[in-house]
């Protein structure tokens, strides 16, 4: 292993170790994955951010750690990540992450299904509260991944996540860092929060998946739109019409690792180093050059988090 950078490398792992990606099955035990990492494509012809990965998982048969994923990536003109918390253990370590790593940036926040476990445990608020500690740190530039999922949490569910999602909102706004959106079957909802609450300047709609109405809603409340590797699916066509729409300037990229392979690869281990799938077809839907849109979505990413120079850190 390499050290991650001057001044000391970070665990390489969370305190309970890399997480398990949970292997897909028709049901019998039978693995219906192809468990096989898939080769390096071509490289971009300007480097990008994934903005918005998480390192802490492990999957496929020839696995990564992250930062051999992070060295894999920059030799596909990935310069840079940021790294996703979704619950205390994993937000901890990437604050720690990022401020050893400069190709690293970080995200805290509890995701919104974890909501619903801490608040019968009687734990959301001394949780939120660690949150709040760690936005603070000069590497951490977003809280998130936060937001409401009305597909895995029922109704008896659904205070605790408003509840930690409008305090996720004001912990961004009280840091003046952005805010990654987790939005699942609650679309409508989730505008509806962020307009009663009042949204940060800088609002991500983290792998998003809505359609051209709601890509038209972030056009004009100027809110980010990041797309994954959904976009390429062949059963997607509404992502694409939305990112059609989409202002330029408000569209980022991501590869929500090891999660949403893209086309060819769909359902093979994901890692950051093959967003050049994902930024290719996006190209091609906005009909732009490759090297203009690289341009254009490093310096979007950038507008939304900052620099990744660790010189700049205060």
């Amino acid at each position: 292993m390499t050290a991650a950078a001057e001044g000391g490398a970070p665990s390489l792992t969370p305190a309970g170790g890399l997480r398990k990606r949970k292997s897909g099955s028709d049901g019998s035990g039978t693995q219906t994955r192809d468990l096989t990492r898939p080769a390096s494509p071509d490289p971009l012809p300007f480097p990008v951010y994934d903005n918005h990965t998480h390192l802490e998982f492990e999957d496929g048969v020839d696995q990564l750690d992250p930062l051999e994923s992070l060295a894999l990536a920059a030799t596909a003109g990935v310069r840079g990540v940021v790294q996703v918390g979704t619950d205390l253990e994993t937000s901890r370590w990437s604050a720690e992450f990022a401020a050893n790593d400069p190709r690293v940036l970080a995200a805290v926040a509890l995701h919104p299904n974890e909501a619903p476990r801490l608040a019968a445990a009687g734990m959301l608020s001394e949780h939120l509260s660690e949150i709040a500690r760690l936005a603070a740190a000069p590497r951490v530039r977003a809280v998130g991944e936060t937001g409401l999922d009305f597909f895995r949490t029922g109704e008896d569910g659904r205070d605790a996540q408003y509840e930690s999602f409008e305090t996720h909102i004001e912990i961004a706004k009280a840091h003046g860092i952005a805010l990654q959106i987790h939005d699942r079957d609650a679309h409508e909802e989730v505008v509806a929060t962020l307009t009663r609450v009042g949204a940060p300047e800088r609002t991500v709609f983290h792998c998003f998946s809505g359609d051209a109405a709601l890509a038209r809603i972030c056009n004009e409340r100027g809110w980010y739109m990041s797309f994954a590797g959904t976009m390429t699916f062949k059963n997607a066509p509404a992502l694409r019409e939305a990112l059609a729409v989409a202002r330029p300037e408000l569209v980022l990229v991501e590869t929500d690792a090891p999660f949403l392979t893209p086309e060819p690869l769909r359902g093979r281990p994901n890692a950051p180093y093959l967003m050049p799938h994902t930024v290719r077809r996006l190209a091609e839907v906005q009909g732009e050059p490759l090297e203009l849109v690289c341009e254009r979505l490093a310096a979007n990413t950038e507008r939304v988090y900052g620099t990744w120079d660790m010189d700049t850190d205060e």
